[in-house]
C-alpha cells in the first residue's frame, strides 16, 4: 500500500463548495407553446376517452374468454363426475362380493348422489352456479374455507404428482 492511499479526513473533504448565485429561473409554462383550452379540456379528454374505449373493448374480450373457460370447466367437471359415478357403480358389485350387499348398496347410493349432482350442474348455466356458490359462502363461510382448503390440497397433490412423473 502506498503512503498516499490512507489520509485523514479534513474539513475540505466534507464541506461542499460555495454556492454560486448564477441561477436563471425557467420560463413560465404558460408561454411554452403548449396549447390548452380549459373549455374543451384539451388532450386530456381525448386520452380519457381512448382509455375508456380500450378498457371496454379488452374488458368485454376478457369476459368472453372467462365465460368460455368457465363453460369448458363446467363440462369437464360434469364429465369427471359422470366417470366417478360410473366407477362407484362398477365397484359396487365388488363391494357386494367382498363386504356384503349392505355396503354395496351404500356404494350405489353414493353413485346415485354423484350422478344427481352431475345432472344438477348440467342443467344450470355458469352464472347460476356462481350465484349459488356465493350464497353458500355467505351462509357457511367456515365450511367454504374448509372445502377450498381440501380442494387446494388435492389440486396441489395432483400437480405435484404430475411434475414428479415428468422428472422420472
Amino acid at each position: 500500500m502506498a503512503d498516499n492511499d490512507l489520509k485523514p479526513i479534513t474539513d475540505g473533504d466534507i464541506t461542499p463548495p460555495p454556492a454560486t448565485t448564477d441561477f436563471t429561473p425557467a420560463e413560465p409554462l404558460k408561454n411554452a407553446g403548449v396549447e390548452f383550452d380549459p373549455a374543451t379540456g384539451g388532450k386530456t379528454e381525448q386520452v380519457k376517452q381512448t382509455v375508456k374505449d380500450y378498457s371496454s373493448k379488452y374488458g368485454s374480450q376478457a369476459t368472453d374468454k372467462i365465460r368460455t373457460l368457465a363453460d369448458t370447466g363446467k363440462e369437464r367437471a360434469v364429465g369427471g363426475l359422470d366417470q366417478l359415478s360410473q366407477m362407484i357403480t362398477d365397484a359396487a358389485g365388488q363391494v357386494d362380493e367382498r363386504l356384503g350387499a349392505q355396503y354395496g348398496e351404500y356404494a350405489r347410493s353414493a353413485a346415485g348422489l354423484v350422478s344427481g349432482f352431475s345432472d344438477q350442474i348440467k342443467t344450470k348455466d355458469v352464472d347460476q352456479l356462481l350465484d349459488e356458490a356465493r350464497e353458500f359462502v355467505r351462509k357457511s363461510p367456515g365450511v367454504a374455507v374448509g372445502v377450498a382448503a381440501a380442494l387446494g390440497f388435492a389440486v396441489a397433490r395432483l400437480v405435484q404428482s404430475g411434475i414428479d412423473g415428468d422428472k422420472a
